[in-house]
């Protein structure tokens, strides 16, 4: 199963770590510091459309984590992944 990040952007159910709210979770400093490096190390894709609203954590193949930095509210993108849970 699949989770629609938004612009075409799908992610597998399996890979998914966390779905969190950009706002909130940002002003933590341990937080930006993590997306920082994330984007230096080109472990960070941003899914173009509005302005971020969330950012999904998933651990791909080998262990690598990528971080869906996503226009679409967390609310919406955890909504999607129970609506699929129920209906399975």
């Amino acid at each position: 199963m699949y989770l629609y990040l938004g612009q075409d952007k799908v992610v597998r159910y399996r890979e998914i770590i966390g779905i969190f709210d950009l706002d909130n979770t940002t002003v933590s400093k341990t937080t930006r510091e993590m997306l920082r490096k994330a984007e230096q190390n080109g472990d960070a894709v941003t899914i173009p459309g509005d302005l971020p609203k969330s950012y999904v954590v998933c651990s791909e193949e080998k262990r690598k984590q990528t971080v869906y930095i996503s226009p679409v509210t967390p609310t919406t993108l955890q909504r999607r992944v129970r609506k699929k849970n129920v209906g399975s």
